[in-house]
């Protein structure tokens, strides 16, 4: 049996997945990683940091116009169309096999795809709220430069900055949302895991929790958990997802 059989085997004999993603998910729809090493030559080119430090809280305190230029033109996607990992991942939501996905991303294109209960570790670009009077406003409003002094945007009701509803670097991960993670990965029994090396800490230790019986790792590259894991396909998510659930997987 070659692995993407094996791979609907399993799928076929779930009936509790949890799938875990990180930027590879995201790449194939356009969406670049900014942690690869041509983010960093980049953002280190172009500013004289690297993104780790641009998207720090102490940065956004300190440079938030530096910080609104960087992120609208390296985080922000909103051409992006969801892919087949997205796609099959919705599917199979529907056909009742994913009660959640669990997500490193911030584009919101498991939502787009169709996905109901998403996780996002790290939050979301999608929605943005004033630091001073708290009121929401959604992308689109942060991206119209005609509420914003420069790059940044500012509240259209008290002027203060509207900053995104992402979690930076500095700041811990939402303890609801992880919780929910822990809890759906440890009643789970097949967790795949995709587009992620799994080196992001604390969200690569969510694997931890896992007592199911299938561990399926998704990457192109190898990971630390390899040896842990029933199966392992070194090809992009999109790919593979995308051939091994069918339209009308159920």
């Amino acid at each position: 049996m070659n692995k993407l059989d094996a791979l609907r085997r399993i799928i076929d004999e779930s009936s509790n997945i949890v799938f875990f993603g990180g930027a590879g998910v995201s790449t194939e729809s356009g969406v670049p990683d900014f942690r690869s090493e041509n983010g960093l030559y980049n953002a280190v080119r172009q500013y004289g940091c690297g993104p780790e430090e641009l998207l720090s809280l102490t940065f956004f305190m300190a440079n938030q116009e530096t910080f609104f230029d960087y992120y609208k033109n390296n985080l922000i996607y909103q051409d992006a169309q969801p892919n087949d990992a997205h796609i099959a991942l919705a599917r199979l939501e529907a056909a009742g096999k994913v009660k959640a996905v669990i997500t490193q991303n911030v584009d919101g294109l498991h939502q787009k795809a169709g996905s109901q209960n998403v996780l996002e570790l790290h939050g979301t670009v999608l929605e943005n709220y004033c630091m001073d009077c708290g009121k929401a406003y959604d992308l689109k409003y942060i991206m119209d430069p005609r509420h914003c002094t420069g790059y940044t945007p500012k509240c259209g009701d008290c002027g203060g900055v509207v900053r995104p509803a992402v979690v930076l670097y500095e700041e811990g991960l939402p303890e609801s949302v992880i919780n929910s993670a822990i809890s759906a990965i440890e009643e789970a029994d097949t967790l795949i895991v995709g587009g992620t090396s799994l080196v992001v800490y604390p969200a690569a230790g969510l694997v931890n929790y896992f007592r199911g019986k299938n561990l399926i790792l998704i990457n192109k590259s190898s990971t630390q958990y390899d040896q842990r894991a029933n199966l392992v396909i070194n090809e992009a998510i999109g790919q593979v997802l995308g051939q091994a659930v069918t339209p009308q997987p159920y």
